[in-house]
């Protein structure tokens, strides 16, 4: 039910590793959150509860290594660097472990679900908005997507600016009408978060204003009050969400 595969990824300048959960059903790339690994999801039981979705053979989850976000919160590493790793992270998401999934699922344009949870979902959010060719569906939980609050030291106004091309609470609202607008608005975003600690709901209603402004169809789930911004939270969401998928 579990394999796993470890390259060195030439984009990334460093072993990578991705994990597949699962042996048919629909494909779905689960992020970790920031500092976490391709495990990170089966140890914090998120696994244990898609359980039935896997048995039926409905999804096979994959998972890779967090390992843009981990610069983030690096003193030692310039904002320069973190958010040209971000965009090397999304390429080698794109060139790397796409290529990879559809090879496992032996079809060589199947389309893929992306989910994550608070960076995760950023990653999520960033994957469907750049690739609406590859990915059909973001479940993103308790975003936070306006990683300027993260990375410290950029100008997300610059064109060329590798931050900005990151990340789709600033280029989002710029897309010119074309090609990759036209599949985002045949995709489907939704964003959920709870109301308890450590929430900030106004990340999902900022994005989501976002996306309806340029047509793409999203929504946005709160659920109550004893949700926090953890893992039992996140554990309760996905399978309700993969399950409407």
């Amino acid at each position: 039910m579990k394999e796993s595969a470890t390259w060195h990824s030439e984009r990334l300048q460093t072993d990578v590793k991705l994990v597949r959960w699962g042996t048919y059903g629909t494909p779905v790339l689960l992020y970790p959150t920031a500092g976490g690994d391709a495990e990170e999801i089966e140890r914090m039981l998120m696994i244990r509860v898609l359980d039935p979705l896997l048995s039926n053979e409905r999804i096979k989850i994959y998972s890779v290594d967090s390992i843009a976000a981990r610069a983030w919160g690096d003193t030692s590493t310039s904002a320069q660097h973190a958010t040209k790793l971000q965009n090397d992270f999304d390429s080698f998401v794109h060139k790397e472990v796409v290529p990879t999934i559809r090879r496992d699922c032996e079809q060589d344009d199947i389309e893929i679900v992306v989910a994550g949870a608070s960076i995760g979902a950023f990653n999520a959010m960033a994957s469907i908005c750049r690739h609406p060719d590859i990915f059909s569906r973001a479940i993103c939980m308790s975003g936070s997507y306006d990683i300027q609050r993260f990375i410290k030291g950029i100008n997300p106004a610059e064109e060329d600016s590798d931050f900005y091309h990151s990340s789709p609470m600033h280029f989002v609202p710029n897309l010119p009408d074309g090609e990759q607008l036209e599949l985002l608005r045949k995709r489907h975003i939704l964003m959920c978060h709870g109301g308890g600690r450590w929430e900030d709901p106004e990340q999902d209603w900022s994005m989501a204003r976002i996306l309806g402004a340029k047509g793409v169809p999203n929504r946005v789930d709160p659920w109550g009050t004893e949700y926090d911004h953890d893992w039992p939270t996140w554990r309760a969401m996905l399978p309700r969400y993969l399950e409407e998928v």
